[in-house]
């Protein structure tokens, strides 16, 4: 994931920004009972990004993945919409309890940016997501980093349309929605009257997008590791602020690691789980490496 890598992680102010003003007021209109979900997980489950991670002789990878971890973020639908039985297969593979949590087609996202055109595309990808039933999780959609808010009303019109029984996020990248204060409101107000969860983005090069501002119960957390040692003192603020919004209602929390490179995400992901386990009260399972967390990480 090259988005937001910079050259030099170790001149980069990582501390995560105080909530903002409306996050903790948002909370309190949930009940404050119930137990929290917690879903940790990769970006992918491709052998090859993700080397010392499967055991010698394993056969199937999504398998293997699914018993190390409870949720995988899909971005191969990013790319394409796969074909019925896939999705058949991915659900037929990993266990109960297991969930996904798909990128939205750039055909809606990037090629046609939204248009009047986007719709059938919308159906037909739901149609077909729709095939992994109680293990799907939250659909993301993540727009183009030139997509601004001169576009206000295409969003508006794919909200209104998008079917309700899906829970979404949306990720929004252009400069110009957060640093114009009434821009910036706009959409949060969108959002959070149609429960849509607003992405939050943690890498490098692109401290702007922690906005820190959610807009349903639900923190959606996009965490990109530098390859630096910087990387796990990150997660451990991310811990801390994770417990302070589970304190004040916080009810479900989606976490993905990626890195630049993507070879020792699963170590990340441990490590956070490690943390996040005694701290919300979660029996998760922690991944297992070949590696030793650290150690081998940045030699």
């Amino acid at each position: 994931m090259k988005f937001g890598k910079v050259d030099h992680p170790e001149l980069i102010d990582f501390t995560i920004p105080q909530d903002h003003p409306d996050t903790p007021v948002v909370l309190t209109k949930y009940p404050q009972d119930g137990e929290t979900n917690v879903f940790v997980g990769c970006a992918k489950w491709n052998r090859q990004d993700l080397k010392n991670f499967y055991p010698r002789g394993t056969k199937d990878e999504l398998t293997y993945y699914s018993s190390q971890f409870n949720s995988i973020e899909l971005n191969a639908t990013f790319y394409r919409i796969f074909p019925p039985d896939t999705y058949e297969k991915w659900y037929d593979k990993t266990p109960e309890g297991f969930k996904f949590f798909p990128k939205m087609t750039n055909e809606v996202s990037h090629l046609r940016r939204l248009n009047e055109q986007v719709y059938p595309v919308v159906d037909r990808y739901l149609e077909v997501t729709s095939l992994l039933q109680e293990k799907l999780g939250t659909i993301f959609l993540q727009m183009h980093n030139n997509f601004g808010p001169k576009n206000w009303d295409r969003v508006v019109r794919f909200v209104e349309y998008w079917p309700k029984e899906f829970p979404l996020a949306m990720e929004f990248r252009h400069t110009d929605w957060f640093t114009d204060e009434k821009v910036s409101q706009e959409l949060y107000h969108l959002l959070e009257e149609n429960n849509i969860a607003n992405v939050l983005v943690d890498t490098a090069g692109r401290r702007d997008l922690m906005h820190m501002r959610l807009t349903n119960n639900e923190a959606f957390i996009r965490y990109v590791g530098a390859n630096h040692e910087s990387d796990y003192p990150r997660l451990e603020d991310w811990v801390k602020r994770l417990v302070n919004w589970k304190r004040m209602g916080l009810k479900n929390i989606h976490f993905f690691v990626h890195q630049n490179l993507e070879l020792e995400s699963p170590l990340l992901s441990a490590h956070l789980i490690e943390r996040l386990n005694p701290e919300l009260g979660t029996d998760l399972t922690i991944p297992k490496s070949t590696l030793s967390p650290q150690k081998d990480l940045f030699k």
